[in-house]
Parts: C-alpha cells; sequence; structure tokens
C-alpha cells in the first residue's frame, strides 16, 4: 500500500472468545467499520494487514468488530494495540468548519491575541460536539470544546488555531 493511511480506530482489546476485537474510535464517519468495509491494520512496527469488517455494533461506549476470516480470540490478539486505517482515496470531502482528526491534531493553540495556548494531541467524540485536547507548556492539558463561540479560526494548512475562549475556559 503506497496511498498515506488515516487513522479511524485503535484497537484497544478482544472482546470475548468469538474473534470480537474493542476499538477507541478516531472518526466522526460511521461507515467506517461497517460489514465489508476494507481497513488496514497497522502496529507499531510498521506491519500492515487488510482486514474485511464482518459485524460491528457499540457496546458500553466502544466499537466491537469482527472481521472476515477470523472466528476465535486467537485469530484476532496479535491486532491488540495497533490501529485501523483507511486510505486517503476514501476521504469524502467535508463541508464548510468540517475537519479530519489528522488536519486537527498537532495544530497549535493561540488567543486572539496570538498568545499560544498549546498543541492539539487529541480529539474527543462525547456527544454533541468534538472537544480538543490541548497539550500545554508546564500546565496540564485543557480541553477545548468545538463550538462556534469558542473556536474562531482553523487554518489547517498552517496547523493553527484561534480560539476565544469563555470565561473559565483555561483556569
Amino acid at each position: 500500500m503506497t496511498e498515506k493511511l488515516f487513522n479511524v480506530g485503535q484497537i484497544i482489546n478482544t472482546h470475548g472468545i468469538k474473534g470480537e476485537v474493542k476499538v477507541r474510535r478516531i472518526t466522526d464517519f460511521e461507515e467506517r467499520f461497517k460489514p465489508g468495509q476494507l481497513l488496514y491494520w497497522v502496529n507499531d512496527k510498521n506491519n500492515v494487514k487488510e482486514l474485511t469488517v464482518k459485524s460491528h455494533r457499540v457496546h458500553k461506549g466502544f466499537d466491537l468488530l469482527t472481521f472476515e476470516g477470523h472466528s476465535s480470540i486467537n485469530d484476532v490478539e496479535q491486532y491488540r494495540d495497533g490501529y485501523l486505517k483507511v486510505p486517503k482515496s476514501e476521504q469524502e470531502e467535508l463541508g464548510d468548519h468540517e475537519f479530519y482528526f489528522h488536519e486537527i491534531i498537532g495544530s497549535e493553540v493561540f488567543l486572539m491575541n496570538d498568545e499560544k495556548v498549546g498543541e492539539v494531541k487529541e480529539i474527543l467524540t462525547p456527544g454533541a460536539n468534538d472537544v480538543w485536547v490541548v497539550r500545554r507548556h508546564k500546565q496540564k492539558d485543557v480541553l477545548i470544546p468545538y463550538i462556534e463561540q469558542v473556536v474562531k479560526e482553523v487554518d489547517v494548512e498552517n496547523k493553527r488555531v484561534i480560539i476565544d475562549p469563555i470565561e473559565g475556559l483555561l483556569d
């Protein structure tokens, strides 16, 4: 696979004995885990393996998947801690003010007065809106809700985000 791959999930554990894996989702696109979807599993050694989703269900906030040809825990244990990815060609055009996680993660975050807040290290998807986890220098991380009244500008090309925090957000 020479095309660039993008994360859609991380296999964090096996689930039961029938080949199910527990996945931490890194995408807002539900169809990434539909039966028949081809995913690429990649580990920290950059080994790549094609996996086709056989089944998908949500359980206690995690996605549980099985893959074709993998019917027992012994078949899927090797995939633990690896990432599930899709090729760039499968990325869809997004609307205004919509971004892929990889476009935001690593962006520097600044206040309206150009004071640096930190760098986006992770994106959480707890419900109504995404929450950007920003790593700050010698301070604890801050959670920035991706809402219009807080996030004022996103420059994907320059990896730069401008925010106008609501009172108490950075405390």
